[in-house]
């Protein structure tokens, strides 16, 4: 697989909550927790289970930083 996104962050699956039509993927990326809302379709397709290792690819329009005052 070869993407041209640049944010790609290889996680561990470390748990999946399913709802009615999306699947709540939690992530552990070295010690940095995600959670990625996708399809029951999608999480099925994937074939994601607890454990499954996996790259998240962040695509996003706007990034906002704040610092402390």
């Amino acid at each position: 697989m070869r993407l041209s996104a640049r944010n790609k962050i290889p996680a561990t699956v470390t748990g999946i909550t399913h709802g009615e039509a999306t699947a709540n993927i939690e992530l552990d990326a070295d010690g940095v927790r995600l959670v990625a809302s996708i399809t029951q379709e999608a999480a099925s397709e994937l074939g994601l289970a607890q454990g499954s290792h996996v790259i998240a690819v962040i695509k996003a329009s706007d990034l906002i930083l704040a610092v402390e005052d």
